[in-house]
């Protein structure tokens, strides 16, 4: 029986460190000499240099001088990475209907003036849940109320999104797209 154990275990070896540490090293040094920052999480500074996060996770702003994002089905802490999962809610589930009335009744709160119709992305959650970006829609509904709140003309915020907005990948997937953490930065920078 033992030699029929043997090379089960010595190829249980061989195999372990192959597949357990040699190819993670190789896999982990290639990310890292060709692909740097997002090997390491895509992560964005302020302007001290401090990490406010990743460029691939939202992030939760709330204050009228900021733009907000999505909102984020993870919970109960937003924007939770071990927590990604999609609501889950149906359109005719009374549940959503309800979170999105509320979504839409802070948003006028916050920027009672504002009549324009409220983008679909600022009241409704992505399947991830964790989606850091908006439309460039949802950011110009937003730039009176961050324009009033930091007392700055509204031109020059409808620059800086402009100057923040995405275009589709390659000219042909997805939408065009404001990453809202990098636009709150170059905001903040802006004071």
């Amino acid at each position: 029986m033992i030699k029929h154990l043997q090379p089960a275990v010595i190829l249980f070896a061989i195999l372990t460190v192959l597949t357990g540490v040699i190819y993670p090293a190789i896999v982990t040094g290639l990310a890292q000499l060709l692909f740097p920052n997002q090997a390491n999480g895509s992560l964005m500074t302020d302007s001290g240099g401090k990490t406010i996060g990743s460029s691939l996770i939202g992030q939760a702003f709330s204050d009228p001088g900021h733009f907000w994002g999505r909102p984020s089905a993870t919970g109960p802490f937003p924007y939770n990475a071990g927590a990604s999962s999609g609501s889950n809610l149906g359109p005719t589930n009374p549940a959503l209907a309800d979170a999105v009335k509320a979504r839409i009744a802070t948003l006028q709160a916050a920027d009672p003036e504002n009549k324009n119709p409220v983008p679909v992305d600022l009241i409704t959650a992505s399947g991830s849940g964790l989606d850091p970006h908006i439309s460039p829609a949802a950011a110009d509904y937003q730039i009176n109320r961050v324009a009033k709140a930091r007392k700055i003309n509204p031109e020059k915020l409808r620059e800086l999104v402009q100057n923040h907005t995405e275009a589709r990948q390659w000219g042909v997937f997805g939408e065009p797209r404001v990453n809202v953490l990098a636009l709150n930065l170059a905001l903040d920078v802006l004071r």
